[in-house]
């Protein structure tokens, strides 16, 4: 387990992200996008003292808004110990792709006919495709995860949005404890090329049979490699 310190070196930065009328959900939404990010990784152990100083809030709403995070199953209190980043189970990995299978397909199926709003999934696609050829896995990890959400946001819903933001930002958490980043983003860049263009094209239904088998082999790459790695 790491401590906050370094982690959290750059946080009084995002002290600007919040002002006099903000509340414990928008500590949580920076909290949740340092999770995103990678920033803490799983098992960091969370300092009220450290985190509240940085962002100037109270201790009350800093706790509230740690309660929120647990309630997303980002966040774990440890009786007499602390608050810590959750580190997930394999079945959670499991749980988190029937989601991300139900929820990403659904978008795609329900869209209506062409041309579709795709800039968001053109820009994530092409941040990945500059990791990648710069060698910043992580950055292509994140580039993976914008590309996903931008499926789901195809469906113009925000409470879908929402839910997908909290889904990817426990798979994240997955994505932290394994040790080869490259091996496990870099196969599905093209994958995700395939997909936009299949979209462009206006094929709906090819570009949701590609995503639903590109889920189902993620998952089972990353849950046989997890578990492997947390035995």
């Amino acid at each position: 387990m790491t401590d906050t310190g370094e982690a959290l070196a750059g946080l009084a930065e995002d002290r600007a992200l919040l002002d006099r009328k903000s509340t414990a959900e928008g500590v949580a939404h920076i909290l949740r996008g340092r999770i995103a990010k990678g920033d803490l990784a799983p098992g960091t152990q969370l300092s009220e003292k450290e985190i509240g100083e940085a962002l100037g809030v109270s201790r009350n709403t800093l706790r509230e808004a740690f309660r929120l995070l647990t309630h997303e199953r980002l966040l774990v209190h440890e009786l007499n110990r602390g608050v810590f980043v959750r580190i997930l189970t394999v079945e959670d990995l499991v749980d988190i792709y029937r989601v991300r299978r139900l929820v990403e397909c659904a978008a795609l199926r329900g869209l209506g006919a062409p041309p579709h709003p795709l800039g968001g999934l053109e820009a994530a696609v092409a941040a990945g495709e500059k990791a990648a050829r710069a060698e910043q896995w992580r950055d292509l990890g994140t580039a993976n995860i914008h590309f996903h959400q931008e499926v789901v946001a195809l469906a113009g819903s925000p409470r879908t949005d929402e839910v997908m933001r909290g889904i990817l930002a426990e798979l994240r958490l997955v994505f932290h404890v394994m040790e080869d980043p490259r091996r496990f983003h870099e196969p599905y860049l093209p994958r995700n090329r395939e997909i936009l263009a299949t979209l462009a094209a206006g094929d709906t239904t090819g570009a949701e049979a590609m995503l639903a088998s590109y889920l189902d082999d993620s998952r089972r790459q990353l849950s046989e490699a997890y578990g492997r790695r947390l035995a």
